[in-house]
């Protein structure tokens, strides 16, 4: 089951994984809320807090996995042939399809720019951050979708729309392994537009496309970038071994893009910008998250996740044995007045149970937290000073 769950940091469960997903243009100021925590978890987590701090404007999280690729080798195209009978949309040589401006006329009313503010522990205290992404309305309902990345630990999101009117958005629900989010306008307000969702199946190489987001901010809002398709399927080898498959394009895309739609030229978005290759002597790749693999998840996205009210980080058995802790999921700090406070939950626990099951990895929790409901009342086990703890905690959105 996909890892769905919510990127609110006083409502839900802050996964720091083994490389950091940052959102766009994030930037450290002020002071924030109380979380409580203890010292293991601030040793596990100064290594991601560095990088966390020391990048002001960060490539979204595929970048690591686009560049650990290159360094390894394993980034490859699919060689698979399609055989479709299908006229390429094109902006020039197709009567049927439109003009950039016209696409742009059309898709732009639905893209919105993404603001949040967040916090970051750098071992010592936590220290506020803002934001910015993109993303783009896809019902009248004021459904958003963007990347994880832009929302993850989000505790106020707010989005503006092209029209230049900001309004409160909350999370609604994210799958963090596949780097989607869907948040939600709190007000119901009349949208200025809604995305068409295209086929991303149909997507040839040399497909022309254009981009729509806020590169580096808010103050370059509503950005359009031109090029083609470079690879309609790119497999990108994760950390754990599993594959992903992006739109490669020559699109310009920056940190800030994350999020936003790539454009075919019937005016379709056919997949969600999602990170570039930034290095010497390395222009024009940027990713796009494929629409048909987006759509497979917005049910479940569009579902209101269940929140603990905790930081956490996975133990494996290397780190285990480093800190002299079990294999589970490690609670770097629990949320005051959270679920998991009133169940007495605490920092420095290691979840090693939850609903009647070993688990061991936040992927595996969050599985089972999708089959509860809201009220729903399940016993959760945690090593606690080398002894197992079983306690009752009743879920909540």
């Amino acid at each position: 089951m996909s890892d769905f769950r919510n990127g609110d940091s006083e409502n839900g469960e802050i996964y720091s994984p083994n490389f950091v997903m940052i959102g766009d243009g994030k930037n450290n100021k002020g002071k924030n809320k109380k979380e409580k925590g203890n010292g293991i978890g601030k040793y596990l987590l100064v290594g991601l807090v560095t990088m966390v701090l020391t990048l002001s404007i960060s490539i979204p999280s595929t970048y690591y996995i686009i560049k650990t690729a290159l360094e390894n080798g394993t980034l490859k195209g699919t060689s698979e042939t399609k055989n479709i009978s299908y006229t390429t949309p094109s902006f020039t040589s197709n009567t049927t399809s439109l003009s950039v401006t016209d696409v742009v006329n059309k898709v732009a009313p639905a893209v919105v720019s993404v603001s949040t503010k967040s916090s970051v522990s750098n071992g010592f205290f936590n220290q506020p951050q803002e934001g910015v992404g993109s993303g783009f309305i896809i019902n009248e309902d004021g459904d958003i979708l963007t990347n994880y990345h832009v929302v993850q630990g989000a505790t106020e999101v707010n989005v503006t729309f092209n029209n230049g009117k900001e309004y409160k958005a909350k999370i609604v629900n994210y799958d963090a392994n596949a780097d989607l989010a869907m948040i939600r306008l709190v007000e119901k307000v009349e949208v200025p537009g809604v995305a068409t969702l295209g086929d991303s199946d149909l997507l040839q190489a040399g497909q022309e496309v254009i981009a729509i987001g806020n590169p580096l901010g808010k103050e370059f809002v509503g950005t359009v970038t031109k090029g083609i398709i470079s690879a309609a399927s790119r497999s990108l080898q994760n950390q754990d071994g599993s594959t992903s498959v992006y739109i490669q394009t020559d699109a310009a895309i920056n940190p800030g893009n994350s999020g936003g739609p790539l454009i075919n030229a019937n005016g379709e978005v056919i997949g969600i910008n999602s990170a570039k290759i930034s290095e010497a002597g390395v222009e024009g790749i940027g990713f796009s998250i494929p629409i048909n693999s987006v759509k497979e998840k917005i049910g479940a996205l569009s579902k209101q996740s269940l929140t603990l009210g905790i930081s956490i980080r996975d133990l494996d058995k290397n780190a285990a044995k480093q800190y002299k802790l079990v294999e589970g999921i490690y609670v770097a700090s629990v949320v005051e007045y959270s679920p998991a406070e009133k169940a007495g939950i605490k920092a420095g626990d290691v979840i090693v149970g939850f609903n009647g099951k070993s688990i061991k990895t936040s992927a595996e929790l969050s599985a089972e937290k999708n089959k509860l409901n809201e009220g729903d009342k399940v016993k959760i086990v945690v090593n606690r000073d080398g002894k197992e703890v079983t306690l009752e905690i009743t879920m909540s959105a």
